[in-house]
């Protein structure tokens, strides 16, 4: 039995494979000075952008050892960031669910009627803090505002 199709299209392209290796390997000794070291040299400049010139030590900026925080910073609750006012632009009562308007960043935010202190009608003031919910951000404590 002789080959079939798939075996010569194979063989074939292991041939040319060889063939291309070899061609480049010849290339290679004919212009040695192509590929050096030198050629091959990346640098990070000042900014973090890779480049081919080495970085200007002029430049250089000294970190001190303890100015290094590995891992999250802790968050420090100011009294600014607790209480936000806001707006009730939509809130449905059959379903106990509506948005509050943050006057100051103008971020719809969610709120539950068990977070409410009573009944509220839409365009009520509200004070409320924000809490990060399944969904994104939630209104709790709510009050009533001016």
């Amino acid at each position: 039995m002789g080959e079939t199709w798939n075996k010569k299209e194979r063989q074939k392209k292991k041939d040319k494979e060889k063939k291309d290796k070899a061609e480049k390997m010849r290339e290679r000794k004919e212009n040695p000075g192509k590929t050096g070291l030198d050629d091959m040299m990346a640098y990070v400049d000042e900014n973090g952008n890779i480049s081919a010139t080495p970085p200007d030590p002029k430049k250089r900026k000294e970190i001190k050892l303890e100015d290094i925080e590995i891992g999250v910073p802790e968050y420090v609750h100011s009294e600014e960031d607790q209480f936000r006012t806001g707006k009730i632009t939509f809130f449905n009562h059959e379903k106990g669910f509506g948005f509050i308007k943050d006057l100051v960043s103008q971020e719809s935010i969610f709120v539950h009627i068990n977070n409410l202190p009573g009944p509220v009608n839409e365009n009520d003031k509200v004070i409320f803090e924000v809490e990060k919910g399944p969904r994104g951000l939630s209104a709790v404590n709510v009050k009533m505002g001016e």
